[in-house]
């Protein structure tokens, strides 16, 4: 029997009309994974919940994955693809690759409305009528939009996420960026880099075409980033070897395609033999994401991530794309570049008593978080203590 107060604390009373829609839950396993990808195929998709990263999760961690496909007179208007963790007394489903996924968009139909209040209540009848073992849905750090299509959840946003999204307005090209932000001491500093990068013998950008490049490049920047999480005292989200061969796998499953039509994109900047700047990249027909970046600084290398930045928005501009996103983080060099904020939602929606334990618990915890980073002398000294804790001192970095 179907508890009747599921969800009750993130979607008010349903409507008693019968639902106009169906949802039909099923494992990720081929057949699953094969209707996601007719479906994506077509549907207005994040790149988080792209059917590459999808599979390069699964193989990579073994995960427990669903796929949730919501129909309307038979023909599929939205899926969602999710995976059912365990957090401490609770099992949660949420978007396949937790932190790593950021600016989340499940798959809609372009023609698709918004899910309703009596869509949400189906969809969380047939997900616990499927898996009664799963105490919360947790959909966080969603996007409002890609490009001029809305995100079909934000009808059922429940709050805010804590950390905002920062992008760059490309609109009228580099001349035009540059122009709105200190473009005369952009390019001095960028060229300056250029300068000690040609008394060494120059720099190279490499673009991986190959799984050997794709190693070499990732082994660089998981030691970048291990050196990095060190320095400030945070834990290593990079480390567990799940992590890293999935990286592996996603960029790796991209270059049988057209160099422009891959969604995922590893990139870096070589320097007297060694690799110095690396950024993971996503695309979207209008815009680049960049979802992650490593730096590591030399002699001649004293702002690699500076002139990265600099070389992949002039790049961005070069390919029409509208929009250069750093995604989630509030930092110096970001805020250097951006003018446009998005803030990100969260969506939670509880299957079972204990899942509204766990609704309450994950409300009380963003909203602390929320107000330690809205107040910038509470943030500061959390970040000094945290770096204290790790014995380093606060360096200023080009990376996130």
């Amino acid at each position: 029997m179907v508890d009747n107060g599921i969800a009750r604390s993130a979607i008010s009373s349903a409507v008693s009309r019968p639902f106009p829609s169906s949802v039909d839950v099923r494992p990720a396993d081929d057949i699953g994974l094969a209707e996601y990808e007719a479906f994506c195929a077509t549907a207005i998709v994040g790149p988080a919940q792209h059917p590459l990263w999808l599979r390069a999760w699964i193989e990579a961690s073994g995960t427990d994955a669903l796929i949730v496909m919501m129909r309307r007179s038979g023909v599929p208007m939205f899926a969602l693809a999710l995976e059912v963790v365990r957090e401490g007394p609770f099992l949660v489903a949420r978007f396949p690759a937790g932190d790593h996924a950021n600016g989340n968009f499940a798959a809609v139909a372009a023609d698709a409305h918004q899910l309703s209040e009596a869509d949400a209540r189906t969809l969380c009848v047939a997900i616990h009528a499927a898996r009664p073992d799963i105490d919360l849905i947790s959909l966080q750090r969603q996007n409002p939009t890609i490009g001029e299509f809305a995100n079909p959840l934000a009808g059922l946003a429940y709050m805010r996420s804590p950390n905002v999204s920062l992008a760059v307005d490309l609109s009228g090209g580099f001349d035009a960026v540059l122009s709105r932000h200190n473009g005369r001491k952009k390019r001095k500093k960028f060229r300056g880099q250029l300068r000690k990068f040609e008394e060494v013998g120059g720099y190279r950008v490499i673009t991986a075409s190959t799984p050997e490049e794709v190693d070499s490049i990732l082994d660089a920047y998981f030691e970048m980033k291990a050196a990095r999480f060190a320095e400030k005292g945070i834990p290593n989200v990079f480390a567990p070897i799940e992590v890293q061969t999935f990286f592996r796998r996603l960029y790796s499953s991209c270059l049988h395609l057209p160099a422009h039509m891959r969604p995922f994109e590893l990139r870096a900047v070589e320097v007297e033999g060694g690799l110095v700047a690396v950024h993971g990249m996503s695309h979207t027909p209008h815009s680049i994401l960049c979802d992650f970046g490593g730096m590591r600084e030399t002699a001649a290398a004293q702002c690699p991530g500076y002139f990265f930045d600099y070389l992949c928005i002039e790049d961005a501009c070069n390919n029409g794309k509208t929009i250069y996103d750093f995604s989630v983080g509030d930092e110096p060099y970001k805020r250097s570049w951006c003018d446009v904020e998005t803030w990100q939602f969260d969506t939670l929606l509880p299957l079972t008593a204990k899942g509204r334990a766990a609704w309450a618990l994950a409300t009380a915890r963003a909203h602390a978080v929320r107000l330690v980073k809205s107040n910038a002398a509470l943030w500061s000294l959390v970040k000094q203590l945290r770096t204290k804790v790790a014995g380093t001192k606060v360096q200023p970095h080009q990376e996130d």
